[in-house]
């Protein structure tokens, strides 16, 4: 009989460092999001063409989605925690560029640099975290703790912009980072470990190109095919981005030292998991859309009330992470993100119990009911995907994982959105007839365009087109919350079959890869015994 030597635990220096990796991951993750309330300031000073407002917004997520394989290969090559401090660096000195601006195309330059010095700086703090914590229970809270910071950027960003946007200029959303940056490489050189893999080999440059020129255009195709519905500007940008795709991946076939390790998905933990993340993500994005939609245009919420209410659904998701970990010790993982699955499915069931004249309150308990039932996905999937990659390619698991998510966010939108807003246009077809045709046209595009429609006509008709339109996107709503309800259905089994075997906090298959598994199935136990 043989028995693993126990894994050390973490010290106190380790959970130090966490909470600085912590900084960054918050500060990434507000930036996702602290620009939107910006946005008019900025345009009334910058001027901007609509079309350079968009790449404004824009560019930061396409910029960390295309790098982030890259980097993350990166790190796995020289060591993690040079990405780190270098994309610190470049995240400080882009936020003062951004912050002072003088012109739309500084500032959509800065958010590029912003992007890139984000792809550099995410991959590394997980592979980080999964090398500093290798105690399995320990290693589970962390990654929760690592969500947590995650989550808490984006759920605070919107509310730290409004703030500095009451007192300060549009510049100052931008600089609220820097404290955090100076602190993080003041600490982070003498508090995190190097982490070198000792991989031989260089970067192959053609697998870069190519991987940035299949997944920028192909974001960018998501994008544009969810704001603006099926153009051929898009649809050109997304087939080329998956064109360059399928070269890309027969050239990682071929290569000993690939920018990206095919054989990772080969790992059913590893692929289970990604797909999961993946599938959450896509569901995610588009109800979140359609959500703050209803919210405004059909339950009558301002913009700023809409983001507080949905602030506790965000708060308990947070709660959800860090109760996770202590409850896996005890429940396995397929059971518990199984039934976190079924309760979230509950959740969006529960979309079909608002109408158009219920205010938001049924929306929101929906919403509480989702985000509680997805944390234990979200605390332990990241854990077992980690868990099951070997050491060395730890920057190219967490790229990978990120980079799905990236791509999910966009899909998400240009899906479900566009099956929300099939469902309305669908249902507001026989209520346009007696209305002028600019009237018509308008309602006939989004729930929006028809709320601010109704306001120009005379109230008889204005009223009748303004509850038409609300009992049109309701029933996108409703169908929209049907079909994440399924999706959910499919990933509890899907949990269930790929991580059966998986007991509590200790699971996965990573010796596909040639690789001691961090985490023992039992049937791979029981082969050891």
């Amino acid at each position: 009989m043989t028995s693993a030597e126990p894994s050390p635990l973490a010290g106190r220096r380790e959970w130090v460092g966490l909470a600085v990796l912590g900084v960054p991951v918050f500060l990434i993750a507000m930036d996702f999001s602290v620009l939107y309330l910006a946005i008019p300031r900025l345009t009334v000073d910058l001027a901007p063409t609509g079309i350079q407002q968009l790449w404004i917004v824009d560019v930061y997520g396409f910029v960390i989605a295309g790098f982030l394989v890259t980097m993350g290969t990166i790190g796995d090559r020289i060591g993690r925690k040079k990405p780190l401090l270098f994309g610190a660096a470049l995240f400080g000195i882009a936020s003062v560029a951004a912050a002072f601006s003088a012109s739309p195309e500084m500032l959509i330059a800065s958010r590029a640099l912003l992007g890139v010095a984000g792809a550099a700086v995410m991959p590394s703090v997980l592979a980080l975290v999964i090398g500093m914590f290798t105690d399995e229970k320990q290693r589970s809270r962390a990654i929760a703790i690592y969500l947590a910071c995650f989550m808490g950027g984006l759920t605070l960003g919107p509310l730290v912009g409004g703030v500095l946007l009451e007192y300060f200029w549009w510049g100052s959303v931008f600089l609220v980072s820097l404290p955090g940056i100076v602190l993080l490489l003041a600490f982070g050189p003498f508090l995190l470990p190097d982490q070198k893999v000792h991989q031989s080999g260089k970067v192959d440059p053609v697998s870069v190109v190519l991987s940035l020129a299949a997944i920028l255009p192909f974001v960018y195709g998501l994008k544009g095919l969810a704001r603006y519905g099926w153009g051929w500007f898009p649809a050109v940008a997304l087939a080329f981005g998956l064109a360059v795709g399928v070269v890309f991946v027969q050239r990682q076939r071929h290569l000993e030292q690939p920018l990206l390790d095919l054989r990772l998905f080969g790992n059913r933990t590893f692929s289970a998991a990604t797909a999961l993340f993946f599938t959450t993500a896509l569901v995610g994005a588009g109800v979140s859309l359609l959500v703050n939609l209803y919210l405004q245009n059909v339950a009558g919420l301002t913009p700023l009330a809409a983001g507080l209410l949905l602030l506790l659904p965000n708060v308990l998701m947070i709660a959800g992470n860090l109760a996770t970990p202590p409850v896996a010790n005890h429940v396995r993982p397929a059971y518990l993100i199984a039934g976190g699955l079924v309760v979230a499915g509950v959740g969006y069931l529960g979309f079909t119990l608002a109408d158009s004249t219920s205010g938001p309150g049924m929306i929101f308990i929906a919403m509480c009911v989702v985000m509680l039932g997805t944390a234990p996905l979200a605390a332990l999937c990241n854990h077992l995907a980690m868990g099951a990659v070997p050491a060395d390619k730890a920057g190219s698991g967490a790229s990978i994982v990120q980079t799905t998510t990236e791509l999910a966010l966009g899909l998400g939108i240009a899906t479900l959105g566009t099956l929300g807003t099939a469902v309305y246009r669908s249902n507001m077809e026989g209520a346009l007839g007696a209305l002028p045709a600019d009237a018509a046209n308008a309602a006939r595009e989004s729930v929006d365009r028809a709320v601010e429609a109704a306001g120009q006509l005379p109230s008889g008709q204005g009223g009748g087109l303004l509850a038409a339109a609300r009992d049109a996107f309701t029933s996108g709503v409703h169908v929209v919350g049907v079909v994440s309800a399924i999706f959910y259905a499919g990933m509890a089994v899907l949990a269930v079959r790929a991580f059966r075997q998986v007991r509590n906090t200790q699971g996965g298959d990573a010796r596909e890869l040639e690789q001691e598994p961090t985490l023992v199935a039992e049937g791979e136990a029981a082969n050891e015994t």
